[in-house]
């Protein structure tokens, strides 16, 4: 089956502690159904000092569910994803406004 969120896109948090933020999707695990979110999700990870890197608290954005996501379309609001066949190429459009992503 397609990806309807792909790597790249624009998407706003739905639900969670992060509920109505923005980010854009950083990496994507199709196998589990999450995704990362820049700026989304963020936990403290305590890193250990190496000989090339300062230790402490560092903060890492965490994996969050795909159905937690919308995409944003044109208009800056949350959009479901849709499939059509644009000539022979199959493409994704938000369902809101109707547009090709």
């Amino acid at each position: 089956m397609a990806a309807k969120l792909r790597k790249g896109d624009e998407v706003v948090v739905l639900a969670g502690k992060d509920k109505g933020k923005k980010g854009t999707i950083a990496s994507v695990n199709p196998k589990a159904g999450k995704a990362i979110v820049d700026g989304v999700n963020i936990a403290i990870r305590h890193q250990k000092q190496t000989q090339n890197s300062q230790g402490g608290r560092t903060p890492q954005a965490m994996p969050i569910d795909l159905s937690n996501l919308a995409i944003v379309d044109k208009n800056g609001k949350p959009s479901r994803v849709g499939f059509r066949m644009d000539g022979d190429k199959k493409v994704r459009f938000a369902k809101t406004t109707g547009d090709a992503i």
